[in-house]
C-alpha cells in the first residue's frame, strides 16, 4: 500500500502574502517562502499548504482566480513555483496547493465571454445566470445571500446596453459561481489538477468543498438574512452540501489515484454535522476534511471533548483520519478567541468577541499552549496556521482605511473581516517590519504589524525553552518519535468535569486542566512535555496541558 502520509501529518499553512517578502515590495512571495524552508523543516512539520498563488485581481485575497495554471506576478513565476516544490521536497516537505472550484474571478476569460455572449449563449452556461423576478426583471431571482453580506445576485448590462440577467455569487460580486452541471467545468478542473500534479504538487486543499452544486430550481431560503461567514446549520440546504458534490469528488479521486505517488485532497467543508462531513471521506472520495467543530469549541472541557468524540466517531465510520485545526486565515486567531470569557456556545465572529471583552493576551497564550498539546496528541493529522507557533494574536485595531477583506465593505462596515488574522509575520528585529521584508524594501508590509510583536519574533523565541516556538518544536519532535502518537486510537479516562484526560497506547497520557485550580499529576508518571511548569507540589496549573509517559495500566492514571 502506498505511504498514507496524510493520515498523521502535521501541515503548516502558508498565507503567502503574509509569510515572507523576498523582493521588498511589502507583500510575501515565493522568494520569501523559499528562503524560509529551512525554518519550516526545523519546526518539524511534514508538509506545507500554500494559499492561492494564481493570477488574481485580489478582491478576496487571491480566491478570485483568473488563471488556474499560472502564478500571480506579485508572488513570482511558474518556474519559481516549480523550483519551490523541488526545494521543499529536498527538505522532506510535501506541498499542498489551494484549489478554488466554486467560483472564478469576474475577470476570468470565461466570465468575460459570458458577459459578451448574452442570454442563452454557450459561454453563459458555464456560470449561473437567471432572469430577474418582477415585471421588468428588476428583482433578484431568489433571496439567497452572499456569505460576505448583501444579496448573492448581481444584474448585468447586456451587450445591447439594457439591464439584463442576474448572475449568482455566493461570495463577492467579483466571484461568480460556476455551473458544475456543465460537463466542461468538470473536465476543466480535472485538467487543472493534472497540470499541478505533473509539476510535483502533492495535493490540494479544496476551498468551499461543500459548495459547487446548487438545487436546480434555486428555491428561496425563506430568510431575510444569514450571519456573515456562518456555516450552514440546516439539512437540505439549496446551495451548501448538496449530494451532487460527491460525484465530482469521485472523479477527482480517480485523477489523484492515477499517479504512482499519493496525491491527496483535504476539504474545507462547513457542514451541519460530523456525520455529513464523513460523507466527503467515503472510500473513493476525498482523503481528509478539517474538523472545524474543535476550532469553534469554547475553552470548556465538555465542548472540546464532544467535538473530539464526534469527529473521531464520524471519520472512523468511513475509515478516514481526523484532521484537526485551531486557526486559519478565515477565523479569529485562537489566542484571541481563548483570551476572552468563554461562552457556552460555539465561538464565531470577531464582531461578537469585540462586543464582549478585550483579549487578555497572557491568558489567551496560556490556553493556546495547552490547546496545541491537546491537538497534537489527538489521533490523525493537524494543520498549523502560520504564526500560531509564535503565539500571535488577532490584530483587532487595524486602521479602517487599510482593511482589504471584502467582508468590510459588503457588510456595510459592520464586520471588520479577516485581515486581523493575516498580518505579516514577525521574523526578527525590534521594529516593524520585523524581518518580514529585506532591509532594501521599498514599501512597508501590506498590513501593519503591532509594535508588541517584537517579543514574539521567531528570532527572539529561538532557543528560549519557555517560548511558544520551542514548545511547538518540542511537541513535534515527540509526536514524530513516540509510537503512541499519530494515526491511532485514544481512550478517555475518568477525570473531573473541568479536565480532559486520555491515554494512547503504548504508554502515553495527555492531561488538560481547564479548571481554575492546579490538578495533581499521577504519581509515577514521567512528564514528557508541559505547556506550563508544574507547581512545586507536582500539580498541573490551570489552563495547562501535559504529555506523560505512563507504564502502569492506563485507567490507574485517573
Amino acid at each position: 500500500m502506498p505511504d498514507q502520509w496524510w493520515r498523521d501529518a502535521v501541515v503548516y499553512q502558508v498565507y503567502l502574502r503574509s509569510f515572507a517578502d523576498g523582493n521588498g515590495d511589502g507583500i510575501g512571495d515565493l522568494t520569501g517562502l523559499r528562503a524560509r524552508l529551512q525554518y519550516l523543516a526545523g519546526l518539524g512539520i511534514d508538509a506545507i499548504w500554500v494559499n492561492p498563488w494564481y493570477p488574481s485581481p485580489m478582491v478576496d485575497g487571491g480566491y478570485d482566480v483568473t488563471d488556474y495554471r499560472a502564478i500571480d506576478p506579485v508572488f513570482g513565476t511558474l518556474a519559481e513555483a516549480e523550483t519551490l516544490i523541488q526545494e521543499a521536497h529536498r527538505h522532506g516537505l510535501r506541498v499542498l496547493a489551494d484549489i478554488v472550484p466554486n467560483h472564478t474571478s469576474d475577470r476570468h476569460p470565461w466570465f468575460q465571454a459570458a458577459l459578451a455572449g448574452g442570454p442563452g449563449s454557450l459561454p453563459r452556461q458555464r456560470y449561473i445566470f437567471r432572469p430577474g423576478r418582477g415585471d421588468d426583471g428588476h428583482l433578484p431571482p431568489n433571496d439567497w445571500r452572499s456569505v460576505f453580506g448583501s444579496p448573492a445576485w448581481t444584474r448585468v448590462t447586456e451587450p445591447d446596453g439594457h439591464p439584463g440577467e442576474w448572475y449568482l455569487h455566493l461570495f463577492s460580486a467579483e466571484q461568480p459561481d460556476l455551473n458544475w452541471d456543465h460537463p466542461e467545468i468538470r473536465a476543466e478542473f480535472e485538467s487543472i489538477l493534472r497540470f499541478w500534479f505533473d509539476r510535483g504538487v502533492d495535493g490540494f486543499r479544496i476551498d468551499v468543498a461543500h459548495g459547487l452544486v446548487k438545487a436546480p430550481d434555486l428555491p428561496d431560503l425563506g430568510i431575510d438574512n444569514e450571519d456573515i461567514l456562518a456555516p450552514p446549520d440546516r439539512p437540505g440546504h439549496p446551495h451548501w452540501d448538496r449530494d451532487g458534490v460527491h460525484e465530482i469528488y469521485r472523479g477527482w479521486r480517480a485523477v489523484a489515484d492515477a499517479y504512482p505517488e499519493p496525491r491527496v485532497f483535504v476539504a474545507e467543508a462547513w457542514v451541519e454535522s460530523s456525520g455529513r462531513l464523513a460523507r466527503y471521506l467515503q472510500p473513493g472520495e476525498l482523503h481528509a476534511a478539517f474538523a472545524f467543530d474543535l476550532l469553534r469549541a469554547p475553552w470548556r472541557a465538555p465542548w472540546l471533548r464532544s467535538a473530539i468524540e464526534e469527529s473521531l466517531a464520524a471519520v472512523a465510520s468511513v475509515g478516514a483520519p481526523a484532521t484537526w485545526v485551531l486557526s486559519n486565515h478565515d477565523v479569529v486567531r485562537h489566542v484571541s478567541r481563548y483570551g476572552r470569557p468563554q461562552p457556552d456556545r460555539p465561538l464565531q465572529s470577531l464582531a461578537e468577541m469585540l462586543a464582549e471583552a478585550p483579549t487578555d493576551i497572557d491568558l489567551g497564550q496560556r490556553r493556546a499552549r495547552a490547546a496545541a498539546l491537546l491537538m497534537l496528541a489527538l489521533p490523525g493529522s493537524a494543520y498549523l496556521y502560520q504564526g500560531e507557533e509564535l503565539g500571535l494574536w488577532e490584530v483587532e485595531d487595524l486602521p479602517e482605511e487599510l482593511l482589504q477583506d471584502p467582508v468590510w465593505e459588503r457588510s456595510g462596515h459592520r464586520e471588520r473581516g479577516r485581515d486581523g488574522a493575516r498580518v505579516p509575520l514577525p521574523w526578527s528585529g525590534d521594529t516593524p517590519p520585523f524581518g518580514f521584508s529585506p532591509s532594501t524594501a521599498t514599501a512597508p508590509p501590506w498590513l501593519p504589524q503591532p509594535e508588541a510583536w517584537k517579543r514574539f519574533t521567531a528570532a527572539a523565541q529561538r532557543g528560549d525553552p519557555e517560548s511558544m516556538l520551542e514548545l511547538y518544536r518540542a511537541a513535534l519532535r515527540i509526536r514524530r518519535r513516540h509510537p503512541a502518537l499519530g494515526d491511532r486510537t485514544l481512550r478517555w479516562l475518568d477525570a473531573p468535569p473541568d479536565m480532559l484526560a486520555f491515554a494512547r497506547d503504548p504508554g502515553f497520557l495527555c492531561l488538560v486542566n481547564l479548571s481554575t485550580q492546579p490538578v495533581p499529576v499521577p504519581a509515577g508518571a514521567r512528564v514528557l512535555l508541559a505547556s506550563s511548569p508544574l507547581t512545586a507540589g507536582r500539580a498541573l496549573p490551570a489552563d495547562a496541558a501535559a504529555w506523560l509517559a505512563w507504564s502502569a495500566k492506563p485507567d490507574e492514571a485517573a
